[in-house]
């Protein structure tokens, strides 16, 4: 499929799918919507402690990056699963502006380094920060109890609504660790409902900008 890279309304880029008139992150700003739906209401609810991250659609590796330098700032442990079945390839990586927006020129080496980290095995990008890089279709996730928070950030339903159903509801659920945390930017009834099917306590929260809402999923 044909896709491009575009700038976003807070200067920060993402990949835009031509033929699905579909982007990786949101058009009114990729860094903002990225820490409001999952630094803001997800890593933030666990000041301390080492954390194991699930991230469904590991993309652009933006919720990763930022995931580390949030990481460093509080000093928590993080093992981070991203798990992509199309990765983006290097060559467009470098073309995103994602480490001079955060003003993050320090880590810029930590964050080609996580996209040229081999896949299906752990690799230490720093030494608090692991990655495992899992190239599956979400549907073949079956781990169990694993997870403390995932972030759901999966191309919308519109364009792949068979990713928004209680079947993968129900393997995130069991991937989870009890009282662990799913966020996603969907707020759509029909996802909350699915949610609310498999087991899971859903709250509707404001969502980043330009949008109204965003989920939050606790188990």
């Amino acid at each position: 499929m044909k896709r491009k890279i575009i700038t976003t309304a807070d200067g920060s880029h993402t990949i835009q799918i031509l033929d699905w008139n579909e982007q990786y992150h949101s058009k009114h700003g990729a860094i903002q919507e990225a820490y409001h739906v999952f630094i803001k209401n997800g890593l933030s609810l666990f000041p301390s402690g080492d954390l194991s991250i699930l991230e469904i659609g590991f993309g652009t590796g933006l919720n990763a990056f930022i995931t580390f330098i949030e990481a460093q700032k509080k000093n928590i442990s993080i093992h981070y699963t991203g798990v992509e079945l199309y990765p983006v390839g290097i060559e467009e990586i470098k073309q995103l502006n994602y480490v001079a927006r955060l003003k993050a020129e320090t880590s810029d080496k930590l964050f080609l380094a996580m996209h040229e980290a081999p896949w299906e095995e752990a690799t230490k990008i720093s030494k608090a920060f692991h990655l495992h890089k899992r190239r599956i279709d979400f549907t073949a996730i079956d781990d169990e109890s694993m997870y403390d928070l995932v972030y759901f950030d999966a191309f919308g339903a519109r364009v792949q609504p068979e990713l928004w159903t209680e079947d993968l509801f129900s393997k995130m659920y069991r991937a989870m660790k009890k009282g662990g945390v799913l966020v996603t930017y969907a707020a759509k009834g029909s996802v909350r409902r699915a949610m609310q099917d498999v087991g899971f306590r859903v709250e509707r929260l404001e969502g980043p900008p330009g949008k109204r809402e965003m989920l939050r999923a606790c188990k």
